[in-house]
């Protein structure tokens, strides 16, 4: 009885996540994180060039 367990999520009935399932769902949490991010660059860039304009035609 030498062998080390390591804990599973979910409780005694779940089965241990296999490595492609474990990156498949690693790489989707990235694809969201990085989507969201360039939502939000987009966001600021959009806001900074519409400042730039407006900068522009005051002078």
């Amino acid at each position: 009885m030498s062998e080390e367990t390591v804990p599973q999520e979910g409780g005694a009935d779940a089965r241990p996540k296999g490595l492609l399932q474990q990156m498949e769902e690693l790489m989707a949490a990235l694809s969201a994180d990085l989507s969201a991010l360039d939502a939000d660059h987009l966001q600021s860039a959009g806001g900074q060039e519409r400042q730039a304009g407006v900068e522009g035609h005051a002078g």
